[in-house]
């Protein structure tokens, strides 16, 4: 009888296995055998097996940039959202009256298509005198010089800057909208408790709430980097697709450009491509394992 309900399981999970190994194990292997045949491209084949291309790839001033600028997104990004999704989160399940307008209108973002988005912060940080954005309207106001935020020309600084403040944005709904489902499930219990017992609002947030929310602050953290490190979307909604001339590209649009670029070569997007998924599971499993010790799953 054992066997039998074993056989329908395997039987029950085939179609889910077969797409599984068909569609991202399968892939996975072959752009792994891609990275180690040396100078393969779409106009001539290997000339070699080794660890050329990985030396060609990280030794790549454009790759290079691209590691710096994606690290950058990931240190930003993924704090500040999740601590202001936390914060948001906390006050819109606090407000009795419209809370469902309220998650309604913080989650359109979510849904709201990327170029549009990206047209509005453009439209924000407009540098043209004729038409002045609003943030160098601002900055006019008071008397300070306007600033090329997302030009060509501009300082580094303010387009990261740019392109920080524009993926906060866009996961921020998801993380607020998750968030405040967790908060609905804490019990009211622990609450009533604190409250008798004299406890203020500050040691209540850091001793109940933060505890009892903990595993889905740590699954939105974990999601959160592997979403930073694959970001390349959002820069190209603000500066085009020719990144490297703005100096924003990021390891995804380095991998997209050298394998759609100039003769196409798949060796080097492959190297490229293993690299950052190397990258995503050290970090992934060093968050798994930072999430055993300091988040309450009981």
């Amino acid at each position: 009888m054992g066997q039998k309900n074993d056989l329908k399981a395997w039987l029950y999970l085939a179609p889910a296995l077969i797409l599984l190994l068909a569609f991202m194990v399968y892939p996975l292997f072959d752009v792994l055998f891609y990275s180690f045949e040396e100078n393969y491209s779409f106009l001539h084949t290997y000339t070699g097996i080794g660890f050329g291309n990985y030396i060609y790839v990280l030794s790549n001033a454009n790759f290079i940039k691209s590691v710096i600028n994606t690290l950058l997104i990931v240190i930003i990004t993924v704090p500040l959202s999740t601590i202001i999704a936390i914060l948001l989160a906390v006050a819109l399940n606090s407000i009795k009256p419209l809370r469902n307008i309220f998650q309604t209108i913080f989650f359109l973002p979510y849904v709201t298509n990327t170029i549009a988005l990206g047209l509005v912060f453009m439209i924000i940080f407009n540098y043209d005198q004729s038409q002045m954005g609003l943030m160098n309207s601002i900055l006019s106001f008071f008397h300070i010089n306007p600033i090329d935020w997302v030009g060509i020309e501009g300082p580094y600084w303010a387009k990261l800057l740019v392109l920080c403040s524009y993926v906060i944005w866009v996961v921020m709904p998801f993380k607020v909208i998750v968030l405040v489902g967790a908060l609905q499930g804490v019990k009211k219990d622990y609450y009533n408790a604190a409250r008798i017992d004299g406890a203020s609002r500050t040691k209540i947030f850091f001793k109940i709430t933060l505890p009892m929310i903990s595993p889905m602050i740590s699954y939105l953290v974990i999601t959160g980097f592997i979403g930073a490190f694959k970001e390349y979307n959002d820069a190209v909604a603000l500066f085009g697709t020719d990144l490297n001339a703005y100096e924003m590209n990021t390891m995804v649009g380095y991998i997209y450009q050298t394998l759609y670029g100039s003769g196409g070569y798949p060796s080097y997007a492959s190297a490229a491509a293993i690299i950052l998924f190397a990258i995503i599971m050290t970090i992934t499993f060093i968050n798994l394992l930072v999430s055993k010790k300091h988040v309450y799953y009981n």
